[in-house]
């Protein structure tokens, strides 16, 4: 693209905007000149762009379908390099947690609630028994 269709694009976008419509790219808005015939067109996000040009909130419903890893963390500790090359089959590492503490359930990054290891059938499972608060510390954070 060259500055004169550059400068073209954002006096639409501009126009676009005052007039009070959603702005979304489409294929028309680029010159045939600079059109890649394998590129990807923009997404079309209308939802929030109207959600954002009224100032209201985006609808809870839309997080309800995403995905987060979940990890469980029984314990830490720290070895050496040596230590861990001795290991093998049948070696126990002992963990800085005591028995019957709490294990740490973590959503993403973030550490969100505390529970206990229970066994169904032939699997394991985690039994929540606490939901922490938003900010509470970890116990990394309380170790530093």
């Amino acid at each position: 693209m060259n500055p004169a269709e550059i400068d073209a694009l954002v006096a639409s976008v501009q126009a676009a905007k005052a007039a009070g419509q959603p702005i979304t790219a489409t294929q028309d808005a680029i010159p045939e000149t600079s059109r890649e015939p394998s590129a990807p067109s923009a997404p079309q996000l209308a939802e929030f762009e109207r959600a954002a040009a009224g100032n209201s909130e985006v609808p809870l419903a839309m997080l309800f379908s995403l995905t987060l890893p979940i990890s469980i963390e029984l314990g830490r500790t720290t070895m050496s390099v040596q230590e861990i090359l001795r290991l093998g089959r049948g070696s126990v590492i002992q963990l800085e947690r005591l028995a019957g503490e709490p294990i740490d359930i973590f959503v993403g990054d973030r550490r969100f609630a505390e529970g206990e290891v229970v066994v169904l059938g032939e699997h394991f499972g985690v039994r929540i028994t606490r939901i922490l608060a938003r900010g509470a510390p970890t116990k990394q954070d309380a170790a530093a």
